[in-house]
């Protein structure tokens, strides 16, 4: 694999027009990666979903390289319909379109920061594949007092021109001082046996808010791995939510930093997987002063041979007095063959604090299933009722009734 990295960087630096210092920078993190190679389970941090394992298995002669300069036509009929809404296009990781038409073009900046290489202080190799293959980095930018109006979707897609290939997606965000972003992460993919590796940083300014919905509800045959880093300043508010259903594998990190006085952090997220399915979530929420707020629910319904792992790490400095910190997983395994796993970790360096975790899983229970068969549904009826209702109470988390409605309609859940 090693002789296919250096060759397909060979080729990135021959199509793409970056600096001296760029290639530079580009080499270093590749150097970091061959070193690593992908994650495995010798890590603790995937120790659950073995990334390396899985690629060598679903992946044959992954390939690094993508043709930016081809330009790609954007297939309309991937566009949520019934929501006004700005675009970015993503297609084979290069990006096709931005679109901010519904918002106040002074209110909203876009800058390349392609040289603007981030690490996030932790070694995670993933990260370092990114740093030295994607293409272009843009910088979003919502500026002081400034709401956007409709909510940005940022869609995900990949055609017929990759099959087996890697493909390295990297944005920023600033939220200047009481701005508001709503913004979902769409993954619409029409090709299979490729390796999606995303990387979003956000940097909240006081008072700002955001609010991030990831929706992966198609079924496809792709690999995709997410990592969020999120710092928030004085009396920010950061919601993220993840509905993990489509893909084969599918990991997704959240790593936010408190770093003001009265931050909150929220991350629900709902696994919807069918045969075969492999999906992960994996927070890290760091209260690093005082008075700071974090909540987590993630919910599993897994089917026959599938596999959801939640590893969520509640973090308290000594200095983070009066943190409130909350964590708990539930999982349905619909099949013998199905497994789940949870690692809720608590590390605590405060005394005046309110921090809990909790994990919980098992079958339906057959006695409600039979209740409602007396009530005239049949076995499958009943089976999706209680279904509903178990995923439904993280649907209700969503605070947008716009996009909760939305992503109610799009998995066919009813109250």
């Amino acid at each position: 694999m090693n002789e296919q990295l250096k060759l397909d960087f060979d080729k990135i630096l021959k199509t793409s027009k970056i600096s001296e210092e760029e290639i530079q920078l580009k080499k270093g993190f590749l150097k970091k990666f061959i070193e690593s190679g992908f994650p495995n389970r010798k890590q603790e941090d995937w120790k659950f979903l073995d990334i390396s394992q899985i690629i060598k298995k679903n992946i044959s002669g992954l390939s690094f390289f993508n043709d930016y300069s081809i330009p790609n036509k954007i297939d309309k009929s991937i566009f949520i319909d019934g929501l006004d809404h700005n675009k970015i296009i993503f297609i084979n990781g290069r990006i096709e379109k931005i679109d901010f038409n519904y918002e106040d073009q002074n209110m909203i900046e876009i800058s390349d920061k392609t040289e603007k290489k981030i690490t996030f202080g932790n070694e995670n190799s993933l990260i370092d594949l990114n740093n030295a293959f994607t293409n272009k980095v843009f910088e979003v930018l919502v500026k002081k007092n400034y709401s956007l109006k409709k909510p940005l979707i940022i869609y995900h897609t990949t055609n017929d021109k990759i099959k087996s290939n890697n493909v390295n997606v990297r944005l920023d965000f600033e939220l200047e001082e009481n701005s508001c972003l709503r913004l979902i992460d769409f993954f619409k993919n029409s090709t299979d046996k490729n390796f999606l590796n995303i990387l979003y940083n956000f940097n909240l300014k006081k008072d700002s808010i955001l609010k991030n919905y990831k929706l992966d509800k198609f079924r496809n045959n792709n690999l995709n791995y997410s990592f969020n880093n999120i710092e928030q300043d004085n009396n920010s508010i950061s919601e993220t939510f993840i509905l993990s259903a489509g893909a084969d594998y599918f990991k997704n990190e959240v790593n936010c930093n408190l770093n003001g006085k009265y931050s909150s952090a929220f991350i629900n997220g709902v696994f919807s997987l069918k045969e075969n399915q492999q999906h992960e979530i994996r927070s890290t929420i760091n209260h690093l002063v005082e008075n700071t707020k974090s909540y987590q629910l993630i919910k599993s319904v897994l089917g026959k041979n599938s596999k959801s792992a939640y590893q969520g790490r509640i973090f308290v400095n000594s200095k983070a007095q009066k943190t409130d910190g909350y964590q708990l997983s539930k999982a349905i395994l619909l099949d013998e063959t199905s497994e789940f796993n949870a690692k809720p970790e608590l590390e605590i360096y405060a005394d005046d604090v309110k921090c809990s975790h909790g994990s919980a899983s098992g079958s339906l229970n057959e006695n409600s299933i039979f209740y409602l068969m007396s009530r005239g549904l049949n076995y499958q009826q009943s089976k999706q009722l209680l279904i509903n209702g178990f995923l439904l109470d993280v649907i209700e988390k969503i605070t947008d009734s716009e996009i909760k409605n939305l992503i109610k309609n799009m998995i066919g859940l009813k109250e």
